[in-house]
Order: structure tokens, then sequence, then C-alpha cells
């Protein structure tokens, strides 16, 4: 049997880190077993979704290249199957209809806490109506769940309530519709977050149910419930307290490889690197050997895999990728709410062609680009007013400094090697170390202490821009000595 899996998300929000994990897992499994993987969005509930969010999960999985074999297909398309999977099993006595309200099923209970609804519509033979439910008659015994990363888990019917199918208004909810469109999808693997480990039961006996009563009698997919992901104090991630959304990530300057590379380890290890490549993660990904244990979602570590990537880049591919954050004008997307840093017409592809091989070598995040290059795009780039204090106008020597970098500059050749050369030589005689005849230079020509090499920096920028600002902060520093 050809292995069919699925990804079904609902359209309610942001594409959330679980949900994409999720998805690679899936993903990583048919490609693996020569399968299907499907799209299916679970968009029955429409108080909750929202079709733009529907575009969010398909432009965040193109963005980390998970392919689909099959979809997107919408779960809302399955209406008619739905419905009369619920008319057969009513008419099968498997459902029945029931009139209680929350405020019955609580009255009833008094000072029980016991949750759930308490049968008590379920041999009274109750008519069906616009104000009738339908709920599952869940028999006596055990269900159990052969779960390949949890083992046997079993569950006594007893402990589990008569649920709901459909509502009175006739929409057929969650767990009906689920197995419904997995049925008709033909899926042999259900992979999903340990969330949904409380719904397998219900689901497990409307598929018997259906198999029973509508047939074809299809066996069972093989379920895996996947490790919760959890921040640094180890709780699960927060929506409001932690970044849990896709598109966070690559705004930020995330690679898709990365993220994909990083994904792939909460809750499994390849053997020997972490840091392997897709065909390595397809060959290599077992469902089995998925751990049960929650998943550190360790941004840190993101990070600094991220930065391994970047530096693995050619030349044109880092230029190519970080366009949306140095030239969204050329770029196929712009990052949420981004604001470059210079007027368009200010930028200069050859100056960036230029800088980009030492920036590539500095750069975690694709977004920390446009502040490290700022200076060549802007006549006057701003200041880091404690950089510019300790370097030129807070330093005594930064006159004598700047004097002599302004007189060898005047003359020499603009070659990164040359430049090296001179500012040793002059370094020597003012009888100081590199170091410290850097740092005015550095912080008149980029406006901060930090940044690409100086020299690149200074054969980028030209000579006669450099003498400009040197010539610029010397005037500061003399005015400003005592």
């Amino acid at each position: 049997m050809t292995t069919r899996v699925r990804f079904a998300p609902s359209p309610t929000g942001l594409f959330h880190v679980g949900s994409a994990r999720s998805a690679l897992f899936n993903w990583l499994f048919a490609r693996q077993q020569d399968g299907v993987f499907l799209l299916r969005i679970e968009d029955t509930d429409a108080d909750r979704n929202r079709e733009e969010w529907v575009d969010v999960i398909i432009n965040s999985m193109a963005w980390l290249g998970l392919d689909v074999d099959e979809g997107p297909f919408r779960q809302s398309a399955n209406a008619v199957q739905h419905k009369a999977a619920v008319e057969s099993l009513y008419e099968a006595g498997v459902l029945y209809a029931c009139g209680c309200t929350g405020d019955d099923v609580q009255a009833r209970k008094g000072e029980n806490k016991t949750p759930g609804y308490d049968g008590h519509c379920r041999d009274l033979n109750v008519p069906r109506s616009a104000t009738t439910a339908l709920r599952f008659k869940v028999p006596e015994g055990m269900t159990v769940v052969d779960d390949v990363i949890r083992g046997r888990i079993e569950f006594q019917n007893a402990v589990i309530d008569d649920f709901v199918v459909a509502k009175s208004s006739g929409a057929v909810l969650y767990n009906m519709a689920n197995v419904v469109d997995d049925r008709v999808d033909r899926i042999t693997h259900v992979i999903r977050g340990e969330d949904h480990i409380s719904n397998t039961p219900k689901q497990q006996l409307i598929w018997a149910a259906l198999s029973r009563v509508v047939g074809p009698d299809l066996p069972l997919p093989i379920y895996a419930h996947l490790p919760l992901l959890v921040d640094a104090s180890r709780k699960k991630l927060s929506k409001r307290k932690d970044p849990v959304a896709v598109e966070f990530f690559r705004d930020q300057g995330f690679l898709p490889d990365a993220f994909v590379n990083f994904l792939s380890l909460l809750g499994w290890s390849p053997k020997g690197e972490e840091k392997v490549t897709r065909e390595e993660l397809i060959s290599q990904f077992t469902l089995g050997e998925v751990n049960q244990s929650p998943a550190f979602f360790d941004v840190v570590k993101l990070t600094n895999l991220n930065g391994a990537y970047v530096r693995e880049l050619s030349v044109e591919e880092f230029i190519a990728a970080t366009l949306p954050w140095v030239d969204p004008s050329t770029a196929l997307w712009s990052p949420a709410d981004f604001q470059p840093l210079w007027p368009a017409e200010r930028f200069d592809p050859g100056r960036y062609r230029a800088i980009a091989p030492v920036v590539q070598e500095r750069v975690a995040l694709l977004s920390e680009v446009p502040a490290m290059i700022d200076f060549l795009f802007l006549e006057n780039p701003p200041i880091d007013a404690a950089a510019w204090t300790k370097a030129v106008t807070g330093d005594r020597d930064a006159i004598a400094i700047l004097d002599a970098a302004i007189a060898a500059y005047k003359e020499t050749e603009f070659d990164a090697q040359v430049l090296h050369e001179v500012t040793l030589a002059f370094t020597e005689q003012l009888g100081m170390k590199l170091r410290k005849v850097q740092a005015p230079i550095r912080v008149a020509l980029t406006g901060k202490s930090v940044g690409p090499p100086l020299f690149e920096s200074l054969v980028v920028v030209g000579r006669d821009e450099v003498l400009r600002r040197l010539s610029a902060a010397r005037e500061v520093a003399g005015t400003t000595a005592t």
C-alpha cells in the first residue's frame, strides 16, 4: 500500500513553528517512503477561519520548500460526505439526539466536578429537531492507540463521554469531519502534535463505526504524536511571549534550509553532525526514533546554525538572499513592517557586490546586513554617540590619528592591502597600536565602532568620500579638543 500522509492545519492564525515541524515530519516521511504528501486546509470553523491565514500557510510552506503532492484541498469541500456519514451513523443507532444545554448538564452534576457529558439523553430516544445535537454513543470496553512514538496507549471508554459530532445547526464537528476526510484521502499515517492524543480514541471509534456501517472497511491509520515544543524554562511555547510564527523567522533573515534543518532536530536527531542537508534528512529520518520528551526551541542554536548556512552560500546566493533587506525594489517579497535605511535611488549594486563577501562572514541573520552597510549608501550615516565620544571627541590622540590618515590616504593607492600597509606605517610613527588607530577612522567613516573590515570599507567608499568624512571628523575633534 502506498504511504499517504497529510498535513491538515486550520487557518486560524499565523503559521506556528509547531505546525511547521509537523508539516516537515510528514514531508520527510512521505519522501523517504516514496509516498504521497497531502495538504488539507481544515476550514470548517467559520467563526475562526480567515482566508488570509490560508495564504499564510501556503506561502510559509513554499518558503520552507515543503512541496505537496496533492492539494491544497479544503475540508469544506467534503461537507456533503461529512453530513452523509453523520446520517448513516445516526440511522444505524451509533449516534443519538441530545437537547441538553451546558447549563442543563451542570445543573444535574451539582457539586460533582467530573468533566464531560453525563449521558442523560442516551436512552431517551429524543427526536431530532433544530435544538438537538448528535452525540456518539461510546461503547463499553477499552480503546487502544498504538502510537509509533509513544507505544501502546490505553483509554478506558468509561472515561470518554458521549461526544458531539454535529451541532443542532447541522454543522459537523472536528472529530467526525477529520475522520471522514482521512478515509476519503486514504491516509495511512497520521503524524501530528501530542495535543491531539486525546482526540485519537474518539477518532478511532468513529473510524471503526464508519468501516462497519458505511464501508469500506479501511485499516486504521498508524498514529505518531510528536513531542511538545518548549521554551528555555521548559514551558510550552506561548503565542503571547515567544516568537512562534514562521513568518517572524523568515522576516528576521533566517534561511529556509537552516530553518528546516533546525526543525528536524526538535524531537529527532540525525546520525553524526546535526547540520545536515535535506537529502540527508530524508535518508536518515526514522519516525520510530522520534523522542517523547518535550523539544527545546532554542533560538540561540537556530541563529548559530543559520550563520553556518549563511557562510556556506556563494556570494551570488548571498546577494540574492539579502535583496529583501538591501534592495526591496528588486526583491520578490519584503519583510513585514520593514523600513529601508536608505532611499532606493541611493542603493548601488556595484558597491554592495564589492563589500558583500566580507559582510557575509560577519552576519548570522540576513536582517543584520543593512545596519552593517548603511554607511555606503547614506551621505551622513547615523552616528553611534557613545562610539563617537570614545573614539573621536573623547580621545586626545584622535586629532593626530585623523591628520595622519588624511595625509596618507591622499597620496596612496586605494587598495585594501596598500591601505593596510600605509596605515601600519603611520601607526608606527605615532607610536600607537593599530587597533587604537583604526577606531577614530572607522567611526568617522561608518558612524559605528564595529562593521565590515576597515580597509575593504575604505576602498568601497572611495578616496574623495573617505577624505571628506575624515576631514569632517577632524574638524569636530579639533573644536572639542582641550
